[in-house]
């Protein structure tokens, strides 16, 4: 058994994170200084916007519906708005000191470059943080408008910093809007869209799916405009929280995760990628263990259910996926365990997910050594940052080019 090395003392409910094997064997290394460094993308970071950012930016007839924080009798914290009932918020006095580090991180540019150099992050994709709730609402204007507040503020924030790129929100409930939204940030210069997982939130036998040829417009514009696709974990998650013991477990993997496999099946199994075969799509912070049985399931019910099956494909679902499919992680060895036999190391990321708690800011490199182990140097170079370099169109150093 290899021995655990520990670095920098921290306080003792994250001295887990430093724990590794160690880079015994390794050519290049994850650690943040290393000469030998690999070029590292955090495909999966969060933006820690003012807390009156939409208050301030919103169109006055939205603003008494905004998402709001009510302290109950017993001194409890609730999230309260639309679509997203009530949320309780964590306790501070559970936090120790990194974790309270880790929720005041991120609030400017200059204090991210900083932590990025402390983790090993050479760039980072970054997506809301207070907004992940944008998508709540079945008001396909307030979430629009909400949409609209973000992407001015992430365009003017981190305008200037070539390594800190932000994600344009679109919400797709409104094809029209969702489009001029689109072409708007287009000009504007982002490169990266999220949309919801769900056009409308809830799920009802009305609604419409990105299976449908009614999107077809927007993916058409999206392919036209050279822009890559995210679906985004929280962004139209399962609104039956659990309140009741084991909820931060509940809700972070059934309520959160999975609804991000909707849109990936939506894609590979409509036709759609025959349509448009530039698009590219991806599954962030959702994991990687889960898109091997996926690919799997969905060819078995395309060749089971052949004659119910439709458009008829030119290939299987999972072609698609692989193609023009990728999907991110923090930690996941069972995924990693899976991704050569599956032949996904070109369709998986990494991410820190900086700086939220699920992630691994600031040990990065230590969670790297414990889960990266079995991949080769040149796989570890793909996931760690030049899947992320090739998908995202970054450029990267000459002696990070590892192949």
């Amino acid at each position: 058994m290899s021995t655990l090395v520990k670095h920098d003392q921290v306080n003792e409910a994250n001295d887990w994170r430093q724990d590794t094997p160690g880079q015994q064997g390794w050519a290049h290394s994850a650690r943040p200084g290393a000469r030998n460094k690999y070029f590292m993308v955090s495909t999966d970071s969060h933006a820690n916007e003012p807390a009156d950012l939409w208050e301030k930016r919103i169109e006055a007839k939205f603003r008494d519906r905004l998402p709001r924080i009510v302290t109950d009798e017993n001194g409890v914290q609730w999230r309260v708005g639309e679509g997203i009932g009530s949320e309780r918020l964590g306790a501070p006095g559970a936090m120790d000191r990194e974790d309270v580090e880790r929720d005041q991180a991120g609030a400017d540019p200059a204090g991210r470059a900083a932590d990025m150099v402390r983790d090993g992050v050479d760039a980072e994709i970054i997506f809301p943080n207070k907004g992940m709730g944008m998508w709540a609402t079945p008001d396909t204007a307030f979430a629009g408008a909400q949409c609209r507040v973000w992407n001015d503020w992430a365009h003017e924030t981190f305008a200037g910093w070539d390594n800190q790129i932000p994600v344009a929100c679109i919400a797709t409930g409104d094809l029209d809007g969702a489009m001029a939204e689109i072409r708007r940030c287009a000009d504007l210069g982002f490169t990266i869209l999220t949309l919801p997982s769900q056009p409308l939130p809830g799920g009802s036998v009305d609604h419409l799916a990105y299976s449908m040829p009614h999107f077809d417009p927007m993916w058409s514009l999206i392919q036209d405009t050279d822009m890559t696709i995210t679906f985004h974990i929280l962004n139209s998650k399962d609104v039956r929280a659990s309140k009741g013991h084991g909820d931060v477990v509940i809700n972070y993997i059934s309520q959160a995760l999975t609804p991000t496999i909707e849109p990936v099946v939506a894609l590979c199994a409509s036709g759609v990628l025959e349509r448009f075969p530039k698009l590219r799509f991806g599954a962030f912070e959702a994991g990687i263990g889960w898109v091997p049985w996926l690919l799997d399931t969905m060819d078995e019910t395309y060749r089971k259910h052949h004659m119910w099956a439709r458009p008829k494909l030119q290939g299987l679902p999972s072609d698609y996926f692989r193609a023009n499919g990728f999907a991110t992680f923090q930690e996941d060895a069972a995924g990693l365990a899976l991704a050569e036999r599956y032949d996904l190391i070109d369709n998986i990321m990494w991410a820190n997910d900086y700086p939220h708690h699920e992630g691994t800011w600031p040990h990065s490199a230590a969670a790297i050594e414990r889960t990266m182990g079995d991949l080769t140097d040149a796989q570890r170079a793909k996931v760690l940052g030049l899947n992320a370099a090739r998908t995202f169109k970054l450029d990267v150093p000459a002696h990070q080019q590892i192949a």
